[in-house]
């Protein structure tokens, strides 16, 4: 182009559109319709993000600005950055700091913010309390009251505050005259739930978990009920319950109990092996595994190990540890794993003073339980109402029997005698299983049966069944010395249900080996003198459930083991 016809060309004139193609068309009004709509959607979503932009940025000035900051939010994922030694108070000590400034760490249970404040249900254990979060001048943001709304339920959360007391009694909280007027609030830790959905949630409601049995069985109820498989599956949140929390403190109270009270009898407390090189109870159900390039047993009782150190020279010796029973049974009372209290002594001039000794025992445990641990038996009466546990404290002591008058008082309560004979009454205990043609629920119901008889006529839900049938026991029981189809052996019950199995044991080689056809290294022990003795062993799940009347011995199990259950 020459510089004359440049310059004839405007300079800011537009540039000439595309001529069409010959024999082709412009865009069709349908396509310039949609051509349209997509710039005014990129138009609109411009807008919004500048929109949002401006948003975040009034929300960190905002931010930037608060002079609360610093007194919530998420703390470090590593908490031990520095020590500051500022002590912390337990919600038991909290009645008694009314006026006073606490740090407390505690989950919340509910919460619910409305305008400037927020009112929260803090747990620690069995114990709850009030907190309560006002926006205040220099004290407490809005920005603060806002993100506490966010915080999940069953979060952990550390927080200070003023200890004051209220005009009302907060009915939700188990600490009902005093509330935590809240100056700072720090998530320690979060809840993510699980995935349900598109959300995730709690596998259930804890005030839920917490109803007792009462209010859920009301002809009116409309409450959820949690059944005992969603919680023995979910059983981390389950635990949290008051309940729960109450369950297993007693739990813990009756092995302390336990061990007290026969270290004040001089007993030595030993810790026997788990793995065997074969089944040590005769008759029971035996759990194989690999070991090394043969086979081992997981440890039906601390049976053999108790006599071997008898023949030792211990005197006296318990213990407590796991034991492991691989019988199918399904029933509210077996497990194939739970914890043994065993005991074995020597034995002076005769089984009674086993049997004395056992009897002390049980009743230094029940005097324990009540006296040192009423409130944790409240707590879980409100969940599981039931008759106190009661026992004879008279003069007249434990009720005792023989196992032929407890069939007597069956058949004159309309038993049928046929429907006794010998194995038919009892023939299942936590530590110890004869195998016959009865079935479990036959013994269970005589058994509730007898205690039933037991506590109208004796008025005591314990009570001590002496001289079993041989039949019904181990091969190693001294059979009486007058009758040899009796045995020196005894059985405990708690409202109506076995709770220890035990005997005298024989003690001489020879007589031993008549009963036997195989050699162990106790038969070795015993070739080298060992002294007259007796013991028992006690299920710790089983006294606890029939302490409390639970009804499930897997309420009454950190995490139980059955056939249909490994997991968690």
């Amino acid at each position: 182009m020459s510089d004359q016809q440049a310059a004839q060309v405007p300079p800011h004139a537009p540039a000439e559109a595309p001529s069409e193609a010959p024999g082709t068309e412009g865009p069709s009004k349908s396509e310039l319709k949609k051509r349209a709509k997509a710039l005014e959607k990129e138009k609109k979503a411009a807008e919004k993000a500048a929109r949002q932009a401006e948003l975040a940025a009034q929300k960190a000035a905002a931010e930037a600005n608060d002079f609360a900051a610093a007194f919530y939010g998420p703390l470090p994922l590593h908490q031990s950055q520095s020590r500051p030694r500022k002590p912390r108070s337990t919600f038991e000590s909290l009645p008694s700091k009314v006026g006073e400034t606490v740090l407390v760490r505690a989950r919340v249970q509910t919460s619910r913010v409305k305008g400037g404040t927020a009112f929260f249900l803090l747990r620690q254990r069995t114990e709850t309390v009030q907190g309560f979060l006002a926006a205040a001048p220099e004290k407490v943001s809005k920005q603060m009251v806002k993100w506490t709304g966010t915080v999940a339920t069953e979060s952990i959360v550390l927080v200070e505050g003023t200890v004051s007391a209220v005009e009302s009694p907060i009915k939700t909280a188990s600490l009902s005259n005093i509330e935590i007027v809240i100056s700072q609030i720090h998530l320690v830790s979060g809840v993510e739930g699980i995935q349900v959905g598109d959300k995730k949630v709690l596998p259930f409601n804890m005030d839920d978990a917490n109803r007792s049995a009462k209010d859920l069985e009301a002809a009116d109820s409309e409450y959820k009920t949690i059944n005992i498989d969603t919680r023995l599956d979910n059983r981390v949140l389950d635990l949290r319950t008051y309940t729960n929390q109450a369950i297993f403190k007693l739990q813990a109270a009756i092995g302390d109990l336990f061990r007290e009270h026969l270290k004040s009898q001089n007993f030595l407390e030993i810790h026997s092996p788990k793995l065997q090189g074969a089944a040590t109870e005769s008759g029971a159900s035996v759990f194989e595994v690999s070991y090394f390039k043969g086979k081992a047993y997981l440890a039906q009782s601390p049976q053999l190990a108790k006599q071997m150190c008898i023949a030792a020279d211990f005197e006296r010796v318990y213990e407590i540890g796991p034991v492991f029973r691989a019988e199918k049974a399904f029933t509210h009372r077996h497990l194939t794993e739970f914890i043994g209290l065993d005991l074995e002594m020597t034995i002076e001039e005769h089984y009674h003073e086993v049997v004395e000794l056992l009897d002390s025992m049980f009743l230094a445990i029940f005097r324990g339980l009540r006296e040192q641990y009423k409130k944790d038996i409240d707590i879980v009466r409100e969940q599981f109402p039931a008759d106190e546990f009661i026992w004879r404290e008279g003069p007249e002591g434990t009720l005792k029997m023989s196992f032929k008058e407890a069939v007597d008082l069956l058949v004159e309560d309309g038993v049928p005698r046929s429907d006794l004979d010998d194995i038919g009454f009892v023939f299942h205990s936590p530590t110890f299983s004869v195998k016959n043609s009865f079935s479990f629920s036959t013994s269970t119901e005589n058994e509730k049966r007898l205690g039933r008889i037991v506590r109208k006529k004796y008025e005591t839900d314990y009570f001590i069944i002496d001289k079993f049938p041989m039949e019904l026991r181990p091969f190693y029981t001294m059979p009486d010395p007058d009758d040899p189809t009796v045995s020196n052996s005894y059985d405990f019950f708690m409202r109506g249900e076995e709770i220890l199995s035990g005997a005298q044991r024989i003690h001489d080689p020879a007589f031993l080996a008549e009963k036997m056809l195989d050699e162990r290294d106790i038969w070795t022990a015993f070739r080298l003198g060992c002294p007259p003795h007796g013991g028992g062993g006690i299920g710790l799940e089983r006294v606890l459930m029939l302490f409390l009347k639970l009804n499930n011995i897997r309420r009454a199990t950190l995490f139980a083991r059955d056939p249909k259950r490994l997991e968690p």
